[in-house]
């Protein structure tokens, strides 16, 4: 036997071994507990639906599923654990338009790259955007909130979940379209945002619809208008911003599954297979729905093409509105 017949036959044996070896990792995951991180606090929207899907995913596997919260960094401190984990399958992440989109533009050194480190696991859908206001703020509606801002530039402020966050952009897409200028206070996720807006310490929020539905409900603040297209099912007597007169500043963050890109495509398909199975249950839709979340759930082929879009769309909105990168 030549010496390079003895090199292709080591090479296509080691070839085979590996491919065996991918196989069985996918027939034999997973083996022990899987961590789902969240980049936010506990409390917050984003933690209660991992949460709902956590659970249902911990019973179609048979092992748990436990939410980690690691916040920080607008997502990017949790986030970059996970880039950085083991790709195994046994660390994946719940990510957002902030994680994996605008902290690329918005953070100097955010340690990590949203597309070249993970690969898409299931697209959920988004979290519509709502504005509330603080109960000690005169404002109604969009046009008094509008008429207060104009007023006084700057005077009033708006909370966000911090830099390059949706609601962050939202709210700077809403006041480049409606000539506006209030100051940003960003906060370390939903839960902090809230407890100050019902304070009175913030004046305004174009937060995301879960994470303040309960509370404008109870009356402990109120909502004015809603960014999207149509009006949401929970919560029906919230006005649009085009009813409003307020056109091109819809917006909506989205949020998504994700594992880091080296782990072996059966287990990837596994945990695809196994968040999307839960995502379409009418029990957990139904939970999640009444959150004020909206589902568009999406394989990963179909999410790919999604995400570029998103992304490039805030990217330009980051760059009209001048926002400089974070040194975080």
């Amino acid at each position: 036997m030549t010496p390079s017949l003895t090199r292709r036959l080591a090479l296509g044996l080691f070839a085979g071994s590996a491919l065996l070896a991918t196989a069985a990792a996918g027939q034999t995951f997973p083996q022990r507990v899987i961590k789902l991180v969240v980049p936010y606090p506990a409390g917050g929207p984003t933690d209660v639906i991992a949460r709902i899907v956590g659970e249902e995913m911990g019973r179609s596997l048979g092992q748990n599923v436990i939410v980690e919260n690691l916040a920080g960094a607008s997502g990017a401190v949790g986030t970059r654990a996970v880039a950085r984990a083991e790709p195994d399958g046994y660390t994946i992440v719940f990510g957002n338009n902030q994680t994996h989109g605008n902290n690329m533009f918005l953070l100097k050194e955010p340690g990590y790259d949203a597309i070249k480190d993970f690969a898409p696991l299931a697209g959920a859908g988004a979290f519509e955007h709502v504005f509330v206001v603080s109960n000690a703020l005169p404002a109604k509606s969009i046009q008094e909130l509008v008429a207060l801002a104009k007023a006084e530039p700057g005077k009033l402020n708006y909370g966000s979940t911090g830099v390059g966050s949706g609601s962050h952009l939202a709210t700077e897409l809403f006041m480049t379209r409606t000539g506006t200028k209030m100051t940003h206070v960003p906060f370390r996720g939903a839960a902090p945002l809230v407890t100050e807006l019902m304070a009175g310490r913030i004046d305004v929020s174009n937060s995301t619809l879960p994470s303040v539905l309960a509370q404008f409900q109870a009356g402990e603040m109120r909502a004015i208008g809603i960014a999207s297209p149509q009006r949401n099912a929970q919560a029906p007597d919230v006005p649009t911003l085009r009813e409003q007169g307020i056109t091109d500043a819809d917006a909506e963050s989205w949020a998504a599954f994700f594992a880091p890109v080296n782990t072996p495509k059966p287990i990837l398909d596994t945990l695809s297979t196994t968040i999307i199975a839960a995502l379409n249950k009418p029990e957990v839709r139904d939970r999640i729905t009444k959150l004020g979340f909206t589902l568009n759930v999406r394989d990963p082929e179909a999410f790919k093409p999604y995400l570029a879009k998103e992304i490039q769309t805030w990217a330009d909105v980051i760059k009209a509105a001048n926002i400089k990168p974070d040194a975080t």
